[in-house]
């Protein structure tokens, strides 16, 4: 007898996919998911590149990415150790929908600025 596969909608109250949607829209998680587009990293050259990040919100935002299946972890038995991380084959396919979101804020930008202005001066 075949399973069927429930009908997820972020749109319920109690689908699970919530969750998942509230992961990838923190900016954290989409910045640093654009940066390991480029290739693996390590966490010294991640907290670098996402420019304003403490290493406590960086060190939750790889262990939420790594429990989700989005990055894997490599250590190297190394003294002192080394740590890298990466996409995974289900981390790329967030990639490049994230990414689209990082270029559209940059685009933009220039925009929003002037509606939030005006918005304000009301």
């Amino acid at each position: 007898m075949s399973q069927t596969m429930p009908d997820w909608s972020v749109l319920a109250a109690t689908c699970p996919s919530r969750t998942s949607l509230a992961r990838i829209a923190n900016k954290w998680t989409a910045m640093a998911v654009s940066v390991l587009g480029n290739g693996r990293a390590r966490f010294g050259d991640l907290k670098a590149q996402l420019e304003g990040i403490s290493g406590k919100v960086l060190t939750e935002t790889l262990r939420d990415l790594e429990r989700d299946g989005l990055i894997t972890r490599h250590v190297y038995a190394e003294v002192p150790p080394r740590v890298e991380y990466e996409l995974t084959e289900l981390g790329f396919t967030l990639h490049e929908p994230l990414l689209a979101l990082c270029r559209w804020a940059e685009d933009h930008i220039a925009e929003v600025l002037v509606n939030r202005e005006a918005y304000d001066s009301r």
